[in-house]
């Protein structure tokens, strides 16, 4: 994960591809869907038109960056897009508002066209970047439909596809697995085959199916009451990054820097994992490590945080694309902790006793605790996430490919730090708030955690070690 100045944006013609005029007609008279949209999309739409109503224009797209090497036919990568855009519904699935009502509409398949646009050589990658953000961030806006845009850079040695999408439509798995499936379909095109893709269940699908289940519980439920409980011990608040992060409380919302570099290599990643294993592998390392952590830094006591954790519980949906994503309170007491096996043993806890209240959504949570939870900045609550992506599809080929998924950092006053397990080892990738604290803070957090992981990591090594003198089986 990186953000657009980061993606080795390189010169060259850009192309561009958005749905066309008469497929955004089309869906101006479409009666309503009677499938509703998930809570997360409209806790997500009515944020943005909160803070957009306060002044404010917050872009919150996410997207990917990928190489097609050699010489790229345009129309047989138009081809491509449309079929991928047709296996995913909720790319050509919206809302609109009927009062404070917010209802969806879906286009059928078959009007679904895509416009191309020729806009023309950039010789400079730094303004072919500010170009690419500026453009991104009003066709992939949260408060207007279609919210997705295509674009291609053509050069003679190959095309650099960029795809930006509004976070109602996609999640972090949603968009690492785009560049496999536009190379499969793109492949699959060129040689005139049909490409070998079974039909993606519909996000729009699960998306009533979930708010169907959320809306069976009422505020007497046990998963509410947890809720309760977390955000009472949290002063009323969900939780933020629990170190000083220089924030003026009646200030403004600040503007957002980004970090993003290798922690450590695939070796030490590797054995971190090891070690971590028995408890229940790295992500409960990860959070165990930030735990002592905040401990040394901030004085933490105990440990709240939401972990994110995805809801693709059955396996028809692991190919959709969606926002697949939901969040378990943790309260983790590390001033107990004596040392990081102790820390390991109480986040497992932890997520053992709360993991399954990721499934409920938090914004219908929210809504039964009837608590004044008025959004005013694009993030609810402060994450640290684990993924680990060799599991995905082409994974192996992203440096090759130059394949990246891309955050947008605008404005926030949280800190939303994502670990990722790469082939090559574990990445860091985060925004905080633009202040000189935050920053010392964060890049304090960081080299501490790398330390950490390292630690553990040639604990086990060394542990795994022939002794001196013997010899290896």
């Amino acid at each position: 994960m990186t953000d657009i100045q980061r993606c080795e944006v390189r010169p060259g013609r850009l192309v561009e591809w958005t749905l066309h005029r008469t497929a955004v007609e089309a869906a101006l008279e479409l009666p309503d869907d009677s499938r509703p949209p998930a809570y997360v999309q409209e806790s997500h739409v009515r944020t943005a038109r909160s803070v957009r109503q306060d002044g404010l224009f917050v872009p919150t797209w996410l997207g990917t960056a990928f190489d097609i090497p050699g010489e790229v036919d345009l129309d047989v990568l138009q081809v491509a897009l449309r079929a991928w855009t047709l296996r995913h519904e909720t790319l050509r699935s919206g809302f609109r508002w009927a009062g404070d009502e917010m209802r969806r509409f879906t286009l059928d398949a078959d009007a679904v066209v895509l416009h191309r646009e020729d806009v023309g050589h950039f010789s400079d990658a730094e303004t072919l970047t500010r170009y690419l953000q500026d453009r991104f961030d009003t066709a992939a806006d949260a408060l207007s439909w279609p919210n997705f845009i295509f674009a291609a850079v053509v050069r003679a040695d190959g095309t650099s596809v960029y795809m930006a999408f509004d976070h109602s439509n996609v999640d972090s798995y949603s968009i690492q697995r785009i560049t496999a499936e536009i190379h499969e379909l793109y492949a699959a095109a060129l040689a005139g085959r049909t490409a070998d893709a079974a039909p993606a269940a519909s996000y729009v699908d699960f998306c009533a199916t979930e708010r169907t289940d959320a809306d069976r519980i009422d505020d007497t439920h046990a998963i509410v009451a947890r809720w309760r409980e977390f955000i009472d011990r949290c002063d009323g608040k969900l939780p933020n990054f629990p170190v000083d992060l220089g924030l003026d409380p009646e200030g403004p919302l600040p503007t957002q820097k980004f970090l993003h570099e290798m922690l450590v290599d695939d070796a030490d990643a590797a054995a971190f994992e090891a070690y971590c294993r028995p408890y229940g592998g790295s992500l409960v390392g990860v959070l165990a490590a930030v735990g002592l952590i905040v401990r040394d830094i901030g004085g933490v006591q105990v440990y709240r945080t939401v972990v994110p954790f995805h809801t693709r519980v059955k396996s028809q949906w692991s190919e959709s694309v969606g926002w697949y994503v939901g969040g378990a309170p943790i309260e983790v007491p590390v001033a107990r902790a004596a040392d990081f096996d102790g820390a390991l043993e109480m986040v497992r806890a932890a997520l053992r006793e709360n993991r399954l209240l990721a499934r409920m959504p938090i914004a219908r949570v929210l809504q039964l605790l009837g608590a004044d939870f008025r959004p005013t900045s694009p993030d609810l609550y402060s994450i640290v996430s684990f993924v680990d992506a060799r599991g995905i599809p082409g994974s192996e080929r992203w440096q090759d490919l130059k394949a990246y998924g891309l955050i947008r950092v605008s404005y926030g006053d949280q800190v939303c730090a994502w670990i990722t397990r790469l082939h090559e080892g574990l990445q860091f990738a985060a925004r905080y708030p633009e202040t000189d604290v935050a920053y010392k803070n964060m890049r304090l957090c960081i080299e501490r955690l790398r330390e950490f992981i390292v630690a553990v990591a040639r604990q086990e090594l060394v542990t795994c070690a022939p002794a001196a003198g013997a010899q290896a089986p």
